[in-house]
């Protein structure tokens, strides 16, 4: 019998530690990691695993239904939520801890359906490569004593991508998909308007260019800052192209459009000199 290999390892020690937290309740966005956290919890606690999904104007088209499906295919119970993070002043004014203010929104909200969910631990996605981020919201993970079972069981991220492919669950090679909010430069108000604008544009800009990760930043005075792959940048040379773009991006607000020559960089916001 061969030795197990450190995937394998690292599944079971994720099983182990959620089957000791005993009721859970997994936050679901659709993404690899918290997919791979529902899959878990599902093997690991049964019907004692909820997922739950929580649906506001910043989430991108077509996630909400992903997280249904995903649930479904996992076969874990499943409840979608609506959050209001978009009633909160302190969220609209887009500070730089402006993720503290939306984890604190969703964890309040579970922790109120905790009862009637019955489950009594909230846990997360979070994995080790997030710890070397700006991650505002795990400061409101730890206040709600929410727990991040890949960190405990030191996940990174290609460790989850690994164990969703071993699982075959769909969304293993899934590019990761931050809320739309989070294109918003900090200090620029976020509003239902802008968060849908910016949806319009990436999904727009996918179908164009046949790409699966982009970014439409979000700058002061509606100025959208074009974030693509460096190999794919030369597409915008073609005239036509580049005035299809760019009359698109005019038609639904912004006032002004430029290509970020960099290139795509997740993130690329936390960059920004106001955090240092």
């Amino acid at each position: 019998m061969s030795e197990p290999t450190d995937i394998e390892l690292k599944r079971d020690r994720l099983l182990r530690i959620l089957q000791g937290l005993g009721r859970v309740a997994v936050a679901l966005s659709a993404g690899v990691d918290s997919t791979v956290v529902a899959k878990a919890a599902q093997l690991a606690c049964g019907e004692n695993a909820v997922a739950v999904t929580a649906v506001s104007s910043s989430l991108a088209a077509g996630e909400q239904e992903l997280a249904v499906e995903m649930a479904r295919q996992i076969g874990i119970r499943h409840q979608v939520i609506q959050t209001q993070e978009f009633s909160d002043p302190n969220y609209l004014q887009n500070p730089v801890n402006r993720c503290y203010f939306c984890k604190t929104e969703l964890y309040t909200r579970l922790t109120e359906l905790a009862p009637s969910l019955g489950v009594d631990v909230l846990v997360n996605g979070a994995n080790l490569d997030d710890r070397g981020d700006y991650r505002p919201g795990m400061q409101a993970a730890g206040e709600f004593q929410v727990r991040s079972p890949l960190i405990e069981a030191a996940f990174t991220k290609s460790d989850v991508r690994e164990l969703a492919k071993l699982w075959n669950l769909p969304v293993w090679d899934k590019p990761a998909t931050p809320c739309l909010s989070s294109r918003i430069a900090y200090g620029v108000e976020v509003t239902p308007e802008r968060v849908q604008r910016i949806d319009y544009a990436e999904q727009f800009l996918r179908q164009e260019l046949n790409l699966r990760e982009l970014r439409v930043r979000c700058e002061a005075n509606d100025l959208a800052r074009i974030e693509l792959p460096i190999e794919a940048i030369t597409q915008l040379t073609s005239p036509a192209l580049r005035d299809k773009i760019r009359t698109k991006l005019h038609a639904l607000g912004f006032r002004y459009v430029t290509l970020d020559l960099d290139g795509f960089r997740s993130g690329s916001l936390n960059l920004l000199p106001i955090l240092s």
